[in-house]
């Protein structure tokens, strides 16, 4: 594909990274010149420097042969010009504004292609990393919890600890350890290096385990990898940014809320705009005698997301050496996440990957409903639909020992029927002589990126496939 990327920040810098590695042809437009030379020396793109509202410097971008345009500007202002110009003016297919306001959603009549500004699809990393944090608070056991099929299946990455049922046992032997509780391993990491999740592959202690179920099993499935942590009820977030402020508003009723924030006119807004329940306090979230005298060691968990990485690696470091449960913290560069793999920090988030998967479903070929990539982007699984039959699908109608997936994909589960009103989707973790029907939701689990196209090429629909 043909894509523009408005804006070469953090979020685009990611996106294109994400992208040009995928064989797409990307051109990147900013306004500063000195930071697209230094995309153009690492990534394979071209860049372009100039103001993306303007058409001049849109056609010098090539927008007239442009597939999809994704305006991730710092100001929303720009974004929703630069898609109305886009749509308007050159007929862009698709348009993808990041939209930092609450206020707009994808519905939304000012965002439509007849009377608005034309934008297809909208991206908030900031609400992205509230709902991905969310998700590790109500499953304290996980290390990552991403939801398929209109969230009826889940995948679930986990650290094993010895002493969980399944823990020094080889997964053939999982259906007579948990009977009751369908699921399939689709990857074990052990360090750095995976693990074949075939039948003789044994779980160890410390091992990352990503595990495909049934939503509604989660909780049975985090405890046969490890005992089950108590629930989060103390919270203490370091920054109170935009994440920040969002996080505590939609978690204050069921936990209690502390925010540390260094900027004082920030904590009053802050105390304005927060129930009198949170706690606001303006201090440094690095300095020992106040995160003592807050007392840190009692939190369920500590969320460091201030703007500054070293800040969130040292604050989180500090709160779990003063007894804090668990800590997470929010980094973007990726040689920081890279690097605190393995230490004290429970959870690094990359607020640019929770928003990877969002873009990619737009990206793919075939009929994709989800793409959401794992460990910092090596991996990916995605959610396609099966659609036509027997001779125009190369899916549908064949045992999954039938299909040509690369080597090492692996279907993890299916989602079949609940479209009619009143009816129950059913959850299929499938074998080799499972047959896909027309309209299953499959889950892929692909450990490398690269096969993702072999993938999406299996799914597309061919008026002539036989």
């Amino acid at each position: 594909m043909n894509i523009i990327i408005i804006g070469a920040g953090r979020v685009g810098e990611s996106v294109a990274e994400s992208l040009v590695s995928e064989n797409n042809d990307i051109t990147v437009v900013d306004t500063d010149p000195q930071r697209l030379h230094a995309l153009q020396d690492r990534l394979d793109l071209r860049g372009v420097p100039g103001n993306g509202i303007q058409p001049s410097v849109l056609r010098e971008a090539g927008i007239e042969d442009c597939d999809m345009l994704i305006a991730c500007a710092p100001m929303d202002e720009t974004n929703l010009v630069v898609c109305k110009v886009a749509h308007d003016l050159f007929n862009v297919p698709t348009t993808i504004a990041r939209l930092r306001s609450p206020e707009f959603v994808g519905d939304m009549p000012l965002l439509s292609k007849e009377s608005g500004f034309a934008v297809d699809q909208v991206i908030c990393p900031e609400q992205s990393v509230t709902a991905y944090i969310r998700k590790l608070i109500e499953y304290p056991e996980a290390l990552q919890v991403l939801e398929f099929a209109h969230g009826v299946v889940s995948l679930i990455a986990v650290r094993a600890v010895a002493g969980g049922p399944l823990v020094r046992h080889a997964l053939a032997e999982i259906p007579q350890l948990v009977p009751d509780t369908p699921m399939r391993i689709v990857a074990i990491y052990r360090g750095n290096e995976r693990v074949p999740a075939v039948g003789s592959a044994r779980i160890e202690p410390d091992d990352e385990v990503f595990v495909l179920a049934a939503t509604k099993h989660i909780r049975r499935v985090l405890g046969a990898l490890r005992q089950m942590d108590r629930p989060v009820r103390r919270v203490m977030i370091a920054g109170g940014g935009k994440v920040g402020l969002r996080l505590a508003r939609e978690i204050h009723a069921k936990h209690e809320v502390k925010i540390i924030e260094t900027d004082r006119r920030r904590c009053d807004y802050l105390a304005t705009q927060l129930p009198p329940g949170v706690l606001v306090l303006n201090a440094d979230s690095t300095d020992e005698d106040v995160m003592e005298s807050e007392n840190v060691r009692e939190m369920d968990l500590f969320i460091a997301i201030t703007s500054d990485d070293e800040d969130n690696i040292m604050s989180c470091l500090l709160a779990k050496r003063l007894g804090a449960r668990r800590v997470l913290a929010l980094i973007n560069r990726r040689a920081y996440a890279d690097l605190v793999q393995g230490t004290a920090i429970d959870i690094a988030i990359s607020p640019a990957q929770t928003v990877i998967g969002e873009l990619l479903a737009f990206v793919r070929r075939g009929d994709v409903e989800a793409v959401h990539s794992l460990r910092r982007g090596a991996s990916e699984a995605l959610e396609a639909i099966a659609r036509g039959d027997r001779r125009t699908s190369r899916v549908v109608g064949r045992r999954i020992e039938e299909l040509a997936l690369p080597r090492g994909a692996e279907i993890g589960a299916i989602v079949r029927g609940g479209e009619e009103e009143g009816t129950e989707p059913e959850v299929i973790m499938p074998h080799h002589d499972t047959v896909i029907q027309a309209n299953d939701h499959v889950i892929v689990f692909m450990p490398r990126k690269r096969m993702v196209r072999e993938v999406e090429k299996l799914f597309q629909v061919g008026a002539t496939f036989f």
